[in-house]
């Protein structure tokens, strides 16, 4: 009869050691399900880089869910720090394993932070000059002028400089053009000012510039330096090219090839 009474007694006790086991868990898996949320909510509204987000959420709920396992085991009387050591140890391990992932990973969470560029930008950055597609976790996706996508990993990108073409909205074209010492250079400026200012899609803030740039080897060269917008570069950039020498051309201009001058010597025997 004691053997029956013990027993029954270990039953109560260990089944009410398991019932509570299972109501802590249900609360921490309910919880997690809160706190999952609440980051969602408090993320969205820090304007945060939208990838980032389920990120962050999916972390939470799981670095709740596990400390909700971890209350249910001790409750049920296992001992957990050699289970916390074990997976720290591993942790450890996966950690040193992945040692370049996790650095990416780490290098993508800054760019989404800090956003340094966003979809859409212009960037050169990695040795990689193209325009924004995608912005991972691990990598950036770029796509370049002519039409390669390259996936650069975002250690790389944030571990040198970062130039970004799209930041202000505007570029400025540095343009040169040479013509002869014997054309009319004031002739030459007005034409090359007339042409800038033609063009619509040359802004008027900030001010465009030609002024006398240099007295080269066989020209007198001009530094036409119009501001775009970063969409309009390269059609203001041939455009004007095109304007400039045909303009040139009917107005008598000449744009000359490099030459060198030559004096020989005769002496006598």
């Amino acid at each position: 009869m004691s053997i029956v009474n013990s027993f029954s007694q270990l039953i109560v006790q260990y089944g009410l050691n398991l019932l509570y086991a299972l109501i802590i868990f249900a609360i921490g898996y309910w919880l997690a399900g809160v706190v999952s949320r609440l980051v969602k909510k408090a993320l969205s509204r820090t304007g945060i880089n939208e990838t980032l987000i389920p990120f962050a959420a999916n972390l939470a709920y799981i670095a709740v869910l596990v400390v909700a396992g971890l209350a249910a085991l001790e409750r049920l009387g296992v001992q957990t720090t050699s289970i916390i050591a074990i997976l720290g140890a591993a942790g450890l391990a996966v950690g040193l394993a992945l040692q370049g992932s996790l650095a990416n990973f780490a290098a993508g969470v800054l760019i989404l932070v800090f956003k340094p560029f966003t979809l859409g930008n212009l960037i050169e950055a990695a040795g990689v000059f193209g325009v924004v597609e995608q912005i991972q976790i691990f990598n950036t996706v770029l796509l370049t002028p002519d039409n390669k996508t390259v996936i650069v990993p975002n250690a790389q990108i944030t571990g040198g400089s970062i130039t970004n073409y799209s930041e202000k909205g505007f570029l400025r074209l540095d343009l040169v053009f040479g013509i002869g010492y014997d054309d009319d250079l004031l002739k030459a400026k007005s034409i090359l000012e007339e042409l800038v200012h033609a063009d619509p899609r040359v802004l008027k803030e900030p001010a465009p510039t030609v002024a006398v740039l240099e007295l080269a080897d066989s020209s007198v060269n001009f530094a036409v330096r119009p501001f775009v917008k970063v969409e309009d570069y390269w059609g203001v950039h041939f455009d004007l090219t095109e304007a400039v020498k045909l303009r040139f051309d009917n107005e008598g201009i000449s744009i000359p090839y490099p030459q060198q001058d030559v004096h020989m010597h005769q002496i006598a025997a």
